[in-house]
């Protein structure tokens, strides 16, 4: 409980106390794919406790304004300048011309009190549709995430048509429920992904790192190293080539840890800008470090490459044959659209399920 003790030494030491209405602004640009129809700031509010701690818990519902179908939209939420700012972004969407869906905005942005009083601005980074086409200014590179979850998402209702198709309903059922206690059973550790040089690795050492390979990939990843301590693996540099006719600019690695009891977890996934030729190879190294949030005794690391994204904008993701290596179906988390679809079988069961798919 708070004390009055507390209270005091809060106020003595300027800290207000109050939490304030927070005031705000939805800026959507003129000729915007999306509209806003409501919107309630409600559970919103901005404290002063050394600096402007602005809860942001907001309900907007919006309606596709446009012509095609909306599958996915981020919003860029921040103060007027720019001190604070985050994102949300919703993966999953199927939005037709006219219809209407929502977001919910619950994020917290820390903004310096001389900067006076705050006023929250929520913008448009991006919407993608059904096409893969996009709208927005992409500040938050959004495009290209979301993209990889609509490519994720055709892939995965794909396969699920597929299996109903050849193993019935029941063969349907199965496989949700093998995806449900796989969703159950994903080794879960409290990870961060830190940017800037890693300075104060406890007991820093060098260690290797192999890469599974993924034939069907278009660059394939080698000779990886990490400086490793009790709380932190960072510094990661390895080699990549191009096996691909096709010019590449950004890629992301899987980073896989096992601890010394043998159990494995999918730590973060590391993107990497890098122009690559056909054929070419290159060196990546970053100065980035994964932070545990409780010590951990390293055995070993691996990675594997979980996308490709080629110098025309389009991508490579993995196939669903390609994730099923043992290492990689218990590691790998599903698709957005795959835990919405188990979702849908959770609570409305097996039939609710197959009507989805078969608007697809």
């Amino acid at each position: 409980m708070f004390s009055k003790t507390c209270a005091a030494l809060a106020v003595a030491s300027g800290l207000s106390l109050h939490a304030q209405a927070l005031n705000h602004k939805i800026d959507f640009p003129k000729d915007s794919p999306v509209s806003l129809l409501s919107e309630d700031f409600g559970n919103s509010n901005a404290t002063a406790r050394g600096a402007n701690v602005i809860e942001v818990n907001a309900a907007l519902s919006l309606r596709n304004s446009g012509q095609k179908r909306i599958r996915s939209i981020t919003l860029m939420v921040s103060t007027q300048d720019a001190a604070g700012k985050g994102s949300v972004s919703v993966p999953t969407l199927d939005a037709g011309p006219g219809e209407t869906f929502s977001v919910h905005i619950g994020t917290r942005l820390v903004r310096p009190l001389a900067a006076g009083s705050p006023v929250v601005e929520v913008t448009l980074d991006g919407v993608l549709f059904d096409d893969l086409s996009f709208y927005g200014p992409d500040l938050l590179h959004s495009q290209r995430t979301m993209t990889r979850w609509e490519l994720e998402a055709q892939r995965d209702r794909k396969y699920f048509k597929s299996l109903l198709a050849s193993a019935g309903a029941e063969g349907l059922r199965n496989e949700m429920l093998s995806s449900l206690a796989r969703q159950a059973d994903r080794s879960q550790r409290g990870v961060q992904m830190v940017r800037g040089r890693a300075t104060n690795i406890d007991a820093e050492h060098e260690a290797q790192f192999a890469f599974l390979d993924i034939p069907e990939s278009p660059v394939a990843a080698s000779s990886g190293m990490a400086r490793i301590g009790a709380s932190l693996a960072g510094a990661p540099r390895f080699e990549v080539r191009n096996r691909s006719n096709r010019a590449v600019q950004h890629l992301e690695i899987g980073w896989i840890v096992k601890d010394q009891q043998g159990r494995e977890f999918l730590a973060a996934s590391m993107p990497a800008d890098m122009k690559l030729a056909p054929n070419q190879s290159g060196q990546v190294a970053q100065d980035a470090a994964l932070r545990f949030d409780r010590p951990i005794s390293i055995q070993s690391m691996s990675g594997f490459v979980s996308s490709v994204e080629f110098a025309d904008g389009s991508q490579w993701i993995p196939s669903r044959s390609a994730l099923d290596q043992p290492q990689l179906r218990q590691l790998v988390a599903p698709s957005p659209e795959e835990q919405r679809l188990s979702q849908i079988y959770t609570r409305k069961g097996l039939q609710a399920l197959i009507d989805e798919l078969k608007k697809f």
